[in-house]
C-alpha cells in the first residue's frame, strides 16, 4: 500500500487529522513517503501551495490538486482530503451562478458518486440529484452516529415537500440554504414555510442561509436589509463575504460581517427587548 503524505496550505475546519496530513510546512527529518499530494482549496493559497510543493519534491514525487487548480472531483475517500465524518455524494451543479467556480470546475451537470458514511454533507446540489440518490442519502444518514449537517447547501428553488419530511425525520443540527441573488429570496421564504409546516422552528437555529455581501458595488445598507429578509423567512443569515482572486476582503465588510457572526448577536437584532419571540403551534412541537 502507497503512503502518502497529504500536505495542506492551512486549517480549516474539514482538514483531516490523522497522522499523514502537515499543515503549512516543509518536510520532517523523518518524513518517508511513496507520494506527497499537496491539496488546495483556495487561490489565495496557491503561492504558498507552490512553495511547499517544492519542498516536498526532495521526499517523493509531488501531486497538486484541488478546487483552486480547478481540479475535476472524481470519487470521494472519506478521510483523504476531508476529516472523517464529512461526505461527499456527488458532485456539480446545474446552475451557472456568476461568484461560483463549481460549475466551471465540474461542469453544468451532477455526477451521482458511491455514498460514502458520514454525518457532514458537502455536496455542491444535493437536491439536484435524482430522488433515489438523494433518499439514499438520507438513508444513509439516519444510521450514522452524529447528527448530520448540510454544510454544502440546499437550494430552496428545488426543496420538495417529501424532502421536508425526510428531512425532519434526521432532526439535522444545521440545514444551510443560500440567499446569493434577488432572485433567491421568494424561494427561501418558500423554503421556510415548508419547513416550519413539519416541525422546524426558528428558535432551535438549525435553519441557516448563506448570504452573499460585499461584492463590488454591494452596499452594507442593502446588505442589511437581505439579511433581515432573511430572518422574516425564518432562517438564521450568516454572511458570506465576496473575495477576488487573491482572497481579499474589504476591511470594513470584515467589520460589518462580525455583527452577524454568531447566531445569538444575529436574533438578538430581531429581538432587540429580549423579549420571547412568538411561535406558532406547529413551531412549538
Amino acid at each position: 500500500m502507497k503512503r502518502v503524505i497529504r500536505v495542506f496550505p492551512r486549517r480549516t475546519k474539514a482538514t483531516p487529522e490523522d497522522e499523514g496530513v502537515r499543515i503549512g510546512v516543509g518536510p520532517g527529518l523523518f518524513d518517508e513517503a511513496d507520494e506527497v499530494h499537496v491539496s488546495v482549496a483556495f487561490t489565495w493559497d496557491l503561492p504558498l501551495a507552490e512553495k511547499l510543493a517544492a519542498e516536498w519534491k526532495f521526499v517523493a514525487p509531488v501531486q497538486m490538486g484541488g478546487p483552486a487548480l480547478g481540479t475535476r472531483g472524481e470519487g470521494f475517500t472519506p478521510g483523504m482530503y476531508v476529516k472523517r465524518g464529512y461526505t461527499i455524494t456527488s458532485r456539480g451543479c446545474p446552475n451557472r451562478c456568476w461568484f461560483c467556480s463549481v460549475w466551471k470546475r465540474e461542469g453544468g451537470t451532477v455526477r451521482e458518486l458511491p455514498i460514502q458514511d458520514g454525518w457532514n454533507v458537502l455536496d455542491d446540489n444535493l437536491l439536484a440529484c435524482s430522488e433515489a440518490h438523494v433518499r439514499a442519502v438520507f438513508a444513509m444518514l439516519a444510521r450514522q452516529p452524529e447528527t448530520p449537517m448540510f454544510t454544502g447547501g440546499l437550494e430552496a428553488k428545488i426543496l420538495k415537500a417529501w424532502h421536508c419530511a425526510e428531512l425532519r425525520k434526521l432532526k439535522p443540527k444545521r440545514l444551510y440554504f443560500a440567499y446569493d441573488t434577488p432572485d433567491d429570496l421568494e424561494p427561501l421564504r418558500e423554503a421556510g414555510k415548508m419547513l416550519r409546516e413539519v416541525g422546524f422552528t426558528t428558535a432551535s437555529h438549525s435553519l441557516c442561509a448563506y448570504v452573499l455581501c460585499g461584492w463590488p458595488k454591494d452596499t452594507m445598507e442593502g446588505a442589511e436589509v437581505r439579511m433581515k429578509e432573511t430572518m422574516d423567512a425564518g432562517f438564521t443569515p450568516m454572511a458570506m463575504l465576496y473575495r477576488d482572486r487573491n482572497g481579499e476582503r474589504e476591511p470594513s465588510w470584515m467589520r460589518w460581517a462580525r455583527q452577524w457572526a454568531r447566531p445569538a448577536i444575529v436574533h438578538s437584532k430581531s429581538n432587540p427587548a429580549g423579549h420571547a419571540p412568538a411561535r406558532s403551534a406547529a413551531e412549538g412541537r
